[in-house]
């Protein structure tokens, strides 16, 4: 853990951004019932009562030093979908970065939450590997 945070210490360096990544499955809802408007002297009385509509994923990267941050939803989980999201993040956020380093949180059984940290280099070509 701490060297995690001693991560958070450096300095800023445009070159090797300290990149961190979270995902989080979200469920859709709509109203039951629709809401009652709001008059003069009356606030809008809205019901409680919901309808799942499906659900989504929401990919998050954050950038704390440079203030950036990127976010994108997909209908699915997958780790073709979280390949893609890295890869936008390589190809166009990060396109002038000589190593990006990810920090990605990851939720398991046995423990509530731990973090792992990754390396994504850039080579000739414009790909990555970590």
């Amino acid at each position: 853990m701490y060297d995690i945070l001693n991560l958070y210490e450096e300095y800023y360096d445009s070159k090797n951004p300290l990149v961190c990544l979270d995902e989080k499955p979200k469920q859709l809802l709509k109203d039951k019932r629709k809401s009652i408007p709001m008059k003069p002297g009356n606030p809008e009385k809205c019901d409680y009562e919901y309808v799942g509509n499906g659900t989504a994923n929401v990919f998050m990267a954050v950038e704390f030093k440079a203030g950036k941050g990127v976010t994108q939803i997909t209908e699915r989980r997958t780790m073709k979908d979280f390949a893609q999201f890295v890869k936008i993040l390589v190809n166009e956020n990060y396109s002038e970065a000589e190593v990006i380093r990810l920090l990605r949180v990851i939720s398991i059984s046995i423990r509530k939450s731990h973090s792992t940290k990754h390396s994504a280099k850039r080579k000739q070509s414009g790909s990555w590997t970590r």
